[in-house]
């Protein structure tokens, strides 16, 4: 465990009274990480000692860690399902936390394609907006004066539903920014956004998008960074424009808005502020209509610093095409966070993206770590491992997350891969690695293996009647399209060459490969537009047979080479794209509905 000077001296100082306080609660909270997460469990285990999932496993109101690990099982949301379902049906008894569950933050799909449903407490919110109130202040110390503009973000509410019990599920940032905490926000100078509450908050994509866009247009020379949640949404935000330019100029030109905004609350803000002005249509005219769209940001937002984006894990293929479109902008990772919890942020902002570590507060929930062995494929129930606390992690060394939440997550493994790069005094930092088992994703999506299987097989169908069959297949995300999509190669064996599949044929594998996937995938696809059409490219016979060769040649192994299921390597594509014989996407988008089944 190694020990850093202060905050104050290691950072520099802070710029303003409010920004001191923040700063000194990251150095207090990080300086006692091992007492404050002692705390936190004992009060976890202290008021849920009556609910019924730790009255199962006998804790008889033991708030000691040897006792929690000793007692309470390693979980995943399989094993929790039973009771999220007796939540979500109606039954308001003391399951999982004492306080009461207010509603569920849907998270990635499960196996069955729905989203998960994690159980969440009206006081998350007061720990969300602790955390949030934390990233500026670090900021602060990097890029001086954003008191002096605005952030141009786009942001955005998604689906809700509510359960068959009556309570809401709905994405996490979907909940917050309808909650009020988000909508009645004191007024901060260095937070001020171009895009207004009735932008963020209405329901319709286009409506929203056009607005915040025209907002951002209307208000270019005060936005001193531009951002999204992921690096994927603002990619969809710079497609918008590329599309949409020529009536949003036109907009601007005439003080007239767009009659295809019809949300009311929205069309009275936007008439309030949109006023003639040819100067500056004249200019973003000029910009949009060159061929070349190359720093694009850079040349419409020219007093942009950064670019806040989330671009690690899945997210990190995008950063070519953003530094492409900013002109080479710094991109700035501030935090980490889930539906499950929020984790931590990031010291050190305005470092490259492949550099950046995740500080853990360790006020914001319990958190062990399970060493990651690759080559594991889980372990016996009677003989589960010895998990780490947070401050006994070791540098160098990989982890999966497992949390303990105020809400009643107990033991629960997160899935996220986590690598220790340092510490920040005795609370660890750590570079997220990756999903686990997650093969395909464009934006929240995640696909695994598994799950490509059972797509392929469900695809595979359509051929049977063609005497056709596929030998072989694997995939990777593209992103060099807005939005990306999935490809899948695919090596078919037909036995009568007179009867192939037709184009048509393959367009309607492609959807029924769609229509295998899970909810979270079909919702991109369907209501945020963040995904598209899935794509099978047809390889020639022998291809997957050059792949095998190719591995070898590099020193795999012949006895224990496997086809992989997804292919992200630049030679092995192009080898793949080479010997391409036919290219067919989805003809149409699959089914989607809000409605929980």
């Amino acid at each position: 465990m190694a020990v850093d000077s202060p905050l104050s001296s290691q950072l520099g100082p802070p710029v303003c009274e409010r920004d001191a306080k923040a700063l000194h609660f990251i150095e207090e909270t990080t300086s006692h990480a091992d007492s404050v997460q002692d705390r936190v469990l004992t009060e976890i285990l202290t008021r849920n000692s009556q609910t019924e999932y730790l009255t199962r496993f006998k804790l008889n109101g033991a708030t000691d860690r040897e006792t929690f690990k000793s007692k309470l099982p390693i979980i995943t949301y399989e094993d929790l399902q039973p009771e999220i379902h007796r939540i979500a049906n109606g039954d308001r008894s003391a399951i999982l936390s004492a306080h009461p569950i207010s509603e569920f933050l849907t998270s990635s799909g499960t196996s069955a394609g729905e989203r998960k449903l994690m159980p969440t407490i009206k006081e998350e919110l007061d720990r969300r907006r602790l955390l949030y109130s934390l990233l500026m202040p670090v900021m602060n110390l990097y890029v001086p004066g954003l008191e002096r503009g605005k952030g141009l973000y786009f942001l955005f509410v998604k689906s809700e539903t509510r359960t068959p019990g009556g309570l809401l599920a709905r994405p996490v940032l979907t909940s917050y920014y309808k909650s009020d905490h988000f909508k009645t926000r004191p007024y901060d100078p260095y937070n001020v956004y171009t895009s207004p509450n009735e932008a963020i908050l209405c329901p319709d994509s286009f409506q929203s998008m056009y607005a915040q866009m025209l907002c951002g247009l209307l208000q270019r020379q005060q936005v001193l960074r531009v951002g999204a949640v992921f690096a994927s949404g603002l990619l969809r935000a710079i497609r918008f424009l590329q599309l949409n330019w020529p009536q949003l100029t036109q907009d601007i030109e005439t003080g007239a808005l767009n009659p295809k905004l019809t949300d009311p609350s929205l069309r009275e803000y936007m008439e309030k502020i949109l006023k003639p002005n040819p100067e500056l249509a004249e200019y973003v005219r000029h910009e949009c209509s060159k061929d070349n769209w190359e720093g694009i940001i850079a040349r419409i937002w020219q007093n942009t610093k950064y670019l806040d984006v989330i671009v690690t894990g899945a997210m990190a293929q995008y950063i070519p095409t953003l530094d492409y479109y900013s002109g080479g902008l710094p991109l700035a990772c501030t935090m980490y966070a889930s539906s499950e919890c929020y984790f931590g942020l990031n010291l050190n902002p305005m470092c490259k993206p492949s550099q950046v570590s995740y500080t853990i507060m360790p006020n914001m929930a319990y958190f062990e770590f399970l060493p990651h062995d690759p080559n594991s494929f889980g372990f016996p129930r009677d003989s589960p491992p010895k998990l780490v606390d947070l401050v006994d992690v070791e540098v160098g060394k990989e982890y999966e997350l497992v949390i303990t939440t105020y809400a009643g997550l107990y033991r629960y493994r997160v899935g996220d891969i986590l690598r220790v790069t340092g510490f920040h005094n005795s609370a660890p930092q750590f570079h997220f690695v990756r999903r686990k088992n997650v093969l395909l994703s464009i934006d929240s999506d995640k696909t695994d293996e598994a799950e490509l299987q059972k797509a392929v097989e469900n695809a595979s169908r359509l051929l049977r009647e063609f005497n056709t069959s596929v030998v072989e297949y694997t995939s990777y995300a593209d992103t060099r399209t807005i939005p990306g999509h999935y490809v899948i190669y695919w090596e078919l064996l037909g036995k009568d060459s007179a009867n192939s599949p037709t184009d048509e044929v393959l367009k309607q594998c492609c959807l029924a490969m769609e229509e295998s996937l899970n909810s979270v995938y079909r919702q991109g696809r369907v209501a945020d537009n963040s995904i598209g059409p899935l794509e099978i490219r047809v390889v020639k016979n022998g291809t997957f047979e050059e792949l095998m060769d190719y591995a070898i040649s590099r020193g795999a192994s012949i006895n224990q080479y496997k086809v992989p299921r997804c292919v992200n390597f630049t030679p092995i594509m192009e080898l793949l794209d080479y010997r391409v014989v036919s290219s067919h996407f989805s003809p149409a988008s699959p089914h989607w509905t809000p409605e929980r089944r």
